[in-house]
């Protein structure tokens, strides 16, 4: 009797057709898109931390969820994250967490995952194209427009 092991699948699956992504542009397109797509019953509740997952013209191949945490942060798992990033052979990220206080300021801990993530992407030729902290009203931060990413 031979050695057993799990199998592993990876799948991402494109039910949009490339022609129809929106492309992002700038902060604002992006903020938008996510502002969209956030639940509002939450935004003011817990921080959640997600992706935007792009092709080389910055058009959307989906947005990712990759922690819900408490009313002042969330943890976000590296490998989870570039597990998501690879699995879509996406090129492009954009980084995104909300400040249910509604304060928009990037706090060190926001920066320090930011600077890491962008050094582990570096290694995929992964571009970090931004790095938006969502209010509850629809205002955001961009580290890009700031110029602190």
């Amino acid at each position: 009797m031979g050695t057993q092991v799990n199998e592993i699948s990876i799948r991402y699956k494109e039910r949009i057709p490339a022609p129809f992504w929106k492309q992002i542009k700038c902060s604002k397109d992006a903020a938008e898109l996510l502002f969209q797509t956030w639940n509002k019953d939450t935004i003011t509740v817990h921080e959640s931390f997600k992706i935007v997952l792009l092709n080389n013209s910055n058009k959307v191949k989906g947005v990712y969820q990759i922690s819900q945490g408490g009313i002042t942060g969330t943890l976000v798992d590296l490998r989870i994250l570039f597990a998501v990033v690879l699995k879509t052979l996406s090129v492009g990220i954009l980084l995104a967490h909300n400040h249910p206080s509604g304060k928009l300021e990037a706090s060190q801990r926001d920066r320090d995952i930011t600077k890491k993530i962008k050094l582990a992407a570096q290694l995929f030729d992964v571009k970090v194209l931004d790095h938006i902290i969502m209010a509850p009203s629809g205002e955001y931060f961009s580290f890009a427009d700031r110029g602190v990413l």
